[in-house]
């Protein structure tokens, strides 16, 4: 059994950790708030982007020269992976859930007998997958010391993609990051970049009729990469606000958590010194009746 000062000391290092998890919790709280509305300010640009992209695509007229990025290779036999996970720790589930859906997307590639390539976007990422994909992983980048999210760093990464799609390093390319839905639900994500997939919704909004200036085979060009830069920045925007919430939420239940620990070691430090007191009286009361 833990002496008394024991007992002491531990609600004491208890209490000093609760402090912490309520102040990360505040700051986090804090953050979420400006994040959450980035998130949902970037949606509807890169939504109409890609929408304004897919009816271009639905217009050119001379498809077997239509631009890589938009058609791809004509071959799906290597993936390259792009990751995108936090730099730092403390958030809940958060990194785990996208690298939880990136292994089931590497082991359905596996499967299939195909290349499968990765860059990891965060070190948390990077920390988790190396044991198992280490020589998988390509290139790992690394954005601590950016304070916030900025279109600079997407497009950076936009850039080592497109650089290394022209050195015919892969044939498909798909982004994995959380989209953020509330503070207690983040939806891991898997988005197909390169060559740019349609779904119904998408192909549905693009049946409007439109006339471009210049040909569109120039505007797809200067699009296109922009276009990856924008679908980066928009996960990691996403990811941020994720990020945040999941922080809050894992703060939150550490706090309750330590609350519930320093309330039940209170009861055995009160039990125990009733125990030393009882036990003092008794000797106490012995010693005098054998006087």
């Amino acid at each position: 059994m833990a002496s008394l000062d024991d007992l002491k000391k531990r609600i004491s290092s208890v209490k000093s950790t609760q402090k912490i998890t309520k102040a990360m919790k505040m700051v986090a709280a804090a953050k979420l708030r400006r994040a959450q509305e980035n998130a949902e300010r970037g949606r509807p640009y890169s939504e109409k982007m890609n929408n304004i992209i897919l009816n271009l695509s639905s217009s050119v007229s001379d498809k077997e020269n239509a631009p890589k990025l938009l058609q791809g290779t004509g071959q799906e036999k290597t993936h390259l992976c792009v990751v995108l996970t936090s730099d730092r720790g403390l958030c809940g589930g958060f990194n785990s859930n996208i690298i939880k859906k990136a292994k089931l997307f590497f082991q359905k590639i596996s499967n299939e007998n195909k290349s499968l390539k990765i860059i990891t976007v965060g070190s948390k990422g990077y920390d988790q997958l190396k044991r198992q994909y280490k020589d998988n992983i390509i290139e790992k980048i690394s954005f601590k010391d950016s304070k916030n999210i900025n279109y600079f760093d997407a497009d950076k990464v936009g850039k080592i993609i497109i650089d290394r799609f022209e050195k015919k390093e892969f044939d498909v390319c798909a982004i994995f990051y959380n989209q953020f839905k509330n503070v207690i639900t983040q939806i891991p994500q898997e988005q197909q970049i390169i060559p740019l997939k349609s779904n119904e919704e998408k192909e549905t909004d693009s049946k409007t009729s439109y006339e471009f200036e210049p040909e569109e085979d120039e505007i797809l060009s200067n699009l296109l990469p922009k276009n990856i830069s924008t679908q980066i920045f928009k996960a990691m925007l996403e990811n941020s606000a994720s990020e945040q919430g999941s922080r809050m939420s894992a703060m939150d239940n550490a706090t309750r958590n330590a609350g519930e620990m320093v309330d039940k070691l209170t009861i055995q430090y009160n039990r125990s010194r009733q125990a030393a007191i009882t036990k003092e009286l008794i000797e106490i009361i012995s010693g005098a009746e054998s006087l």
